[in-house]
């Protein structure tokens, strides 16, 4: 697929060709203060093995085209999934219905030649049979590991994406987008009892890795390892109490509790519980929050956001004052700041909003084994299943896939069926500890916003938090 121009998905004799898409930019945008044409083919695949068997084996190709055009806070948005000159143009009518300009066109984002992950499709790189025989050794592996393990659940997918951004100002900015994954879930009976773990990982590279015997052995031995440890969990206690939170995926609760309410356009609105308090101190002293798009190889990861604006790090909140919002292009402009490159979309179809990429918290200088030892009583959050959060209060609940007891400093039995609850800003300056040891996840995130669903990363140290709720049974 790769070895071909890239545009060539885009692009085809007679439909549509670079100069024909700039000529259309400029027709259908010249009226407006800002907007682009967004070009995409997508290829992406995913096999699911369970059960013993290949369950599911879906590939698809698909291209298509998003024009916006935005006058003031106004934006006109049409769509397709054919690339052509009459489709565009037909699109194009839908902006006409904008208001009148404010005759101040925003300036276009500044290039960049930088590229954070490999031009090449993960897809064609390891023939089918290899992918079908990879998720059957999983399974077998997975098998002989215990005789506990009753069911596995092993799953490849991949995705390659070529995106052009073309703009009326003349601009015109292009992302070839790799991404892969792959998941192990297993299920462990003991004397009539079930419990499952899961574990997967991936990013923006090739399936080179995922196929190497330490690494998919690793995935089983997680997954594994937390449906073992599941199955002597007890009911979880009720009540508020000192929660030790630990690094890497937990930061899932961070993303959802305080980074959607740090996204621009609930800030603008007014909407957000962080709404008018840049320079206020929003968490405790210690706690810095990012947003970095621009980390090599990373599931949230992009050179450009869909909008063509370079992804950078941007500090939402330093040393426990809030410092900014991300942005996209619209929020920025009307907010009377800089564009951070987070205008995101799910694909062609739809029209970007400000989302988080890769949105972490930077570690601290605690030694966690010396926080644990310092606590008489809470629970350990080793992992987390789902999650919901209200953007205007930040009030969440997350639910814990593996946690602990803990007692005189010490981890005690695992419990099953806590859940986390509270609110972002509260939970922020509840932080008593963070710890050297900062991890991101290993690559499996999906955010949703807005019916939209796109790839992003999290990551925390271990975080001491005080007096968080736990919902649980016992």
């Amino acid at each position: 697929m790769t070895a071909t121009d890239p545009r060539s998905f885009l692009y085809k004799p007679g439909l549509l060709d670079p100069d024909g898409a700039q000529m259309l930019a400029r027709e259908t945008l010249r009226d407006c203060d800002d907007g682009e044409l967004f070009l995409q083919f997508t290829a992406s695949e995913a096999l699911a093995f369970d059960d013993g068997r290949l369950r599911t084996a879906d590939y698809s190709r698909e291209a298509g085209f998003g024009l916006r055009g935005i006058s003031g806070e106004t934006t006109g948005f049409a769509h397709a999934n054919e690339i052509s000159v009459d489709a565009i143009r037909r699109a194009g009518e839908t902006l006409s219905l904008l208001d009148a300009t404010t005759g101040r066109p925003a300036p276009p984002p500044i290039g960049t030649n930088r590229h954070l992950y490999t031009d090449e499709s993960p897809l064609d790189g390891i023939a089918f049979a290899d992918k079908v025989r990879l998720l059957e050794t999983i399974d077998a592996a997975a098998r002989a590991r215990d005789p506990r393990v009753c069911q596995v659940t092993a799953s490849l997918a991949a995705s390659w994406s070529v995106v052009e951004i073309v703009r009326a100002d003349g601009l015109v900015a292009n992302d070839i987008r790799p991404l892969v994954r792959l998941n192990v879930s297993i299920v462990a009976e003991q004397n009539g009892r079930r419990e499952t773990g899961s574990f997967g990982m991936g990013g923006r590279r090739l399936y080179d890795d995922l196929f190497e015997p330490a690494t998919w052995n690793r995935a089983i031995d997680e997954a594994l390892h937390q449906a073992l440890v599941n199955m002597e969990s007890v009911a979880a206690p009720a009540g508020k109490c000192a929660v030790l939170l630990g690094p890497g995926w937990p930061g899932v609760l961070l993303h959802e509790a305080v980074g959607h309410g740090l996204e621009g356009d609930f800030n603008r609105k007014g909407t957000s519980a962080f709404s008018g308090r840049i320079g206020e101190r929003v968490a405790a002293p210690g706690v810095t929050v990012v947003d970095d798009g621009s980390m090599p190889g990373r599931r949230g990861s992009l050179t450009i956001d869909d909008e063509g604006t370079p992804t950078r790090e941007t500090v939402l909140i330093e040393d426990g004052i809030l410092k900014g919002y991300i942005h996209d292009r619209l929020n920025a402009r009307l907010m009377g700041v800089e564009p951070t490159g987070n205008g995101r979309r799910q694909n062609y179809a739809h029209a970007p909003m400000p989302r988080m990429t890769n949105t972490f918290m930077k570690g601290g200088h605690d030694d966690p084994a010396a926080m644990l030892a310092g606590m008489k009583d809470g629970i350990y959050a080793k992992s987390f299943g789902g999650g919901q959060v209200d953007i205007v209060s930040g009030k969440f609940v997350f639910s814990c896939t593996e946690a602990y007891k803990v007692e005189n400093g010490k981890l005690g039995a695992p419990i099953k069926g806590a859940t986390l609850i509270g609110d972002g800003p509260t939970v922020l300056t509840q932080v008593k500890g963070i710890g050297n040891d900062l991890a991101l996840d290993e690559g499996v995130g999906v955010c949703g916003k807005g019916g939209q669903s796109v790839p992003a990363g999290v990551g925390q140290p271990t975080l001491l938090v005080e007096g968080l709720t736990v919902g649980g049974t016992g």
